[in-house]
């Protein structure tokens, strides 16, 4: 897995956390004791945790390890754990289990969240966050581009490095383990400042694997190129000059 960088993750840090604050805001639990983070980062959704239950304890587990440094820089009195969300397990049962914007970096989700539900206390949540934009135009002009000669050989482990299920998928996999089921989506609209804001939107996330799969900077500055070239073609100017870059995510918040 190519490495995080912390830095270019938070350039759009206020964009990044607004899903992880409307997800624990639906989180129907009053005072749980303890919480773990799936896929913390750079702690900003961890804080999200702490700032609604102060008095609980709280782990945030990365498997990155420029994401836990960055986290214990932030907040040095954290509760830090490099580890796969993947393969994690509780030592004890928690009351909570939250992730944003992590497990579409796992496979096998039938049996991933499944897992997780079982690291609960009876009556716990499992709270999840997932991007659902991969039928999205930027997306699209991602894979068009992977798809060019120059390397398209090199992109197999790019285009398949992160799960994409449906929210029918979610509910039949978690609806006869569950208590209690909610599921939704929303769509965000973010104001970049143009169409290479949003290039630099993708290098801190979905663009990884593809830069990565690349043998040198040069092919990697072409794939930029092109990818900026439609950027530009697909994402128009508006009258003060930004972008509107649309972002569905989908919800989940399980009882057990």
């Amino acid at each position: 897995m190519p490495k995080w960088d912390a830095a270019q993750y938070l350039k759009f840090a206020d964009e990044r956390t607004q899903p992880a604050r409307d997800l624990v805001e639906r989180i129907a639990m009053e005072h749980p004791r303890s919480i773990v983070d799936l896929g913390c980062g750079p702690g900003n959704s961890t804080a999200i945790l702490r700032r609604r239950w102060p008095d609980a304890k709280i782990v945030g587990l990365d498997n990155s390890p420029e994401m836990i440094e960055a986290a214990r820089r932030e907040y040095p009195e954290g509760r830090w754990v490099l580890a796969d969300a993947g393969t994690w397990s509780a030592d004890s049962p928690f009351d909570l289990v939250c992730s944003n914007a992590a497990l579409h970096w796992v496979p096998r989700h039938e049996r991933l969240l499944p897992h997780l539900l079982g690291q609960l206390k009876p009556g716990g949540a499992l709270a999840v966050q997932i991007p659902a934009h991969y039928g999205s135009t930027a997306h699209r002009a991602i894979a068009g581009v992977s798809d060019d000669p120059e390397w398209r050989d090199l992109m197999g482990k790019a285009r398949n490095a992160m799960t994409q299920e449906t929210p029918e998928f979610y509910y039949n996999v978690l609806q006869p383990l569950s208590s209690h089921l909610d599921l939704w989506e929303t769509e965000y609209y973010h104001f970049l400042d143009g169409p290479e804001a949003l290039v630099d939107w993708f290098r801190g996330t979905g663009l990884r694997p593809y830069l990565q799969a690349l043998e040198n900077d040069l092919q990697r500055r072409r794939f930029e190129e092109k990818l900026l070239a439609g950027f530009e073609r697909s994402y128009p100017r508006q009258r003060d000059g930004r972008i509107l870059f649309p972002f569905r995510r989908l919800f989940i918040v399980a009882y057990r």
